[in-house]
């Protein structure tokens, strides 16, 4: 039951929901039915230009991105889905400041719905740093089924746990 790991913080009865979902191979085709097409945003320059529509239309004071794309050296188990930076730098007398976003390379071929809700999340952080009530409005207001798309990112990556990729998104 360690796959149950991306969902111990769900009340007991979710997680047995979820428990018997995969005893009955029935996750696969509940992600298959929800999510039907991989995004196309395979490239970083792909990414980069995504992330800032997404940025300009819902955050147009927010400082600009400087970097955003998949990086290969983010652990999803230990870390997160994907990370944020903020670097500032003194350079002569003016002072320079970096915003990045990186999002875990897994994600090259995951449903356009939760490319979304990892992007929301880390541009949310831009705004708001702790995971709070304000956070989570925000995420909210980018997108309206965050939490659903949350919860459901996590049965994806249970189901990557015990089945690995779901290969009918690779072929979109």
């Amino acid at each position: 039951m360690d796959f149950l790991k991306y969902i111990k913080h769900y009340p007991k009865t979710i997680q047995e929901q979820v428990h018997t979902l995969v005893d009955k191979n029935g996750l696969t085709k509940y992600l298959l039915s929800k999510y039907t097409n991989a995004h196309k945003c395979r490239t970083d320059k792909a990414l980069f230009s995504y992330v800032n529509e997404l940025k300009n239309s819902h955050m147009k004071n927010a400082p600009q991105l400087s970097k955003v794309l998949y990086d290969g050296k983010i652990n999803v188990i230990h870390n997160a889905l994907g990370t944020h930076h903020f670097v500032s730098r003194v350079q002569g007398s003016k002072l320079k400041a970096k915003n990045e976003i990186r999002v875990a390379s897994m994600f090259k071929s995951v449903p356009q719905e939760f490319l979304n809700m990892i992007v929301v999340h880390e541009l949310a952080h831009f705004k708001e740093k702790e995971h709070n009530k304000a956070f989570y409005k925000l995420c909210e207001y980018m997108e309206p089924d965050y939490h659903q798309l949350e919860f459901d990112l996590r049965l994806y990556l249970i189901h990557l746990d015990i089945h690995g990729k779901i290969s009918e998104w690779n072929k979109s």
